[in-house]
């Protein structure tokens, strides 16, 4: 048996050499940075996570910081991890305008089991590979085939929101994110999971569980490390969810090979382009993928494909819902702002209502594409951007040591007044002159080389939910303050409430 002295001497042991590898890379970095940037109040072990102890806190901590240390960059220590805060914009075009700091940080290794190493967590060669075969299925011809995925999400959500009329106060949010996820399977794959109308669908619970448990990893001790997390309940939950999307997606993937198939076997591939009835087929990002992998050179496998298409799920549901709901949220506050979205959309549409936006129509919502850029000004749906140095990086007279995780802060960035006068006030026609605003200020998509591919149909998608809302519906303001929360995206802890009105036409 060992005794009570031995037990001590090994609890002090293992906690001086804890102490004794942390105060390592605490003093790594202060040789690096002391003197020349500021860092956050940091204690042993914790670091600056003592300061920062739930999601909700994390911008308003980073904001108030900002405000006292007097700068655009910053640096802290999260457990045994060093970080560079950079809310400069001439620091973030030198990160994302680099054709070499292209790794995500280790964080986006807990979506790997979901997502394995598609577009969104993939590094060189493949990264590389992928993003040239994916970039033709955004083209602007092809987003025009997505349009009818879009309708049909938001004819369903207007359906479903005719309930709440009345009702002195609304979360949304909970609306949004399933429409959202409606439009996206049916773009993704071709295939409808009916979330709004199936909330029992064990695809959506699954992606609800995968959402949480990602958010869950990084803020807790036993998530972070593999060999613990093994032991938690979450990791049990997430082998199961993970095990029903991917067989849901690969199922699709198997039928529309099959379809494929046939065709190929009579000769006939290119009526893979009409239906039975003569008509255009409505291709899905996953009907696209499988053409280009058929193209010599662009060989994909089933898991590749697998992969690029889950992350289009993950990477266009989740984004697309909280744009949207703080959008509407915005629009509620700012009465002459919703009137004049409005007023565009009913020019756009004369006496006809109830006819299916086009993509040029889309695009005619010019001051909805304004109202936009400024939502997401105020709410970017990805509030921050991580990346990992592989080498040492020279700044002004700063060296960033190999290791880092650089953490861009959009959020902070696209409230600072030095890029955007009164940054509080919502603004759409600040975005009237684009060449105004610096380009690495103003990141709701990243930038650089590895900026969002889907940006263009992200917006797309957004102004077919919002302007379809806005003609059923008037929103109004109710008492309320959203509590911001960094989760897998930029969230409300306490719903995004607005109060809901039938429309006159």
């Amino acid at each position: 048996m060992i005794n009570l002295n031995t037990c001590i001497l090994l609890v002090v042991c293992v906690l001086t050499t804890i102490l004794a590898y942390w105060f390592r890379i605490y003093f790594k970095y202060r040789s690096k940075f002391n003197g020349k940037i500021p860092s956050l109040p940091m204690v042993p072990i914790m670091g600056s996570g003592y300061i920062i102890t739930t999601p909700q806190e994390l911008y308003k901590r980073l904001l108030e910081y900002r405000v006292t240390n007097g700068s655009k960059i910053q640096w802290a220590i999260f457990g045994f991890e060093g970080f560079l805060l950079v809310m400069d914009a001439k620091f973030s075009e030198v990160i994302l305008s680099s054709t070499k700091i292209l790794n995500k940080a280790h964080s986006y290794t807990y979506l790997h089991h979901w997502l394995g190493t598609g577009l969104l967590t993939s590094t060189g060669s493949k990264w590389k590979k992928h993003r040239k075969i994916l970039t033709p299925a955004f083209h602007f011809k092809i987003l025009e085939d997505f349009i009818p995925s879009f309708n049909t999400a938001s004819d369903v959500l207007v359906d479903a929101l005719i309930k709440e009329v009345g009702e002195q106060s609304t979360n949304i949010f909970p609306y949004i994110t399933l429409c959202m996820l409606d439009s996206i399977c049916e773009s993704a794959m071709g295939t409808a999971v009916n979330a709004q109308t199936d909330t029992d669908s064990f695809y959506v619970h699954s992606v609800k569980h995968m959402l949480r448990i990602i958010v869950e990893r990084t803020l807790s001790p036993m998530g972070q490390f593999n060999c613990t997390y093994q032991l938690t309940n979450n990791y049990r939950v997430e082998r199961k969810a993970v095990n029903i999307l991917h067989n849901y997606t690969y199922s699709v993937i198997k039928r529309k090979k099959e379809e494929l198939k046939k065709l190929n076997q009579n000769g006939n591939t290119q009526n893979y382009d009409v239906d039975e009835i003569g008509m255009k087929r409505r291709k899905a990002f996953l009907d696209l993928l499988l053409e280009y992998s058929m193209v010599e050179g662009n060989t994909l496998s089933d898991e590749d494909i697998r992969e690029e298409v889950d992350t289009f799920m993950f990477e266009g549901h989740d984004t697309t819902a909280a744009a949207v709901s703080f959008c509407l949220y915005l629009l509620s506050k700012n009465r002459d702002c919703q009137d004049k979205a409005f007023a565009e959309i009913k020019e756009i549409f004369a006496d006809d209502k109830d006819r299916k936006p086009s993509q040029k129509d889309l695009q005619d919502m010019k001051y909805l594409d304004l109202v936009l850029k400024e939502s997401l000004r105020l709410f970017p749906s990805v509030p921050m951007y991580a990346r990992e140095l592989t080498e040492d990086l020279k700044y002004d007279d700063l060296t960033v040591p190999k290791g880092t995780t650089v953490l861009l802060l959009a959020y902070v960035m696209h409230l600072d007044p030095d890029y955007f006068p009164n940054p509080k006030q919502f603004n759409p026609d600040r975005f009237l002159n684009n060449t105004e605003i610096n380009t690495f200020s103003y990141i709701p998509f990243s930038a650089g080389p590895r900026n969002c591919i889907g940006q263009k149909f992200a917006m797309l998608s957004m102004k077919s939910t919002i302007s379809k809302v806005l003609k059923h519906y008037d929103l109004y303001p109710v008492d309320h303050e959203l509590e911001l929360s960094s989760e897998s995206v930029l969230t409300s802890r306490n719903g995004v409430k607005v109060q809901i009105r039938k429309r006159i036409w």
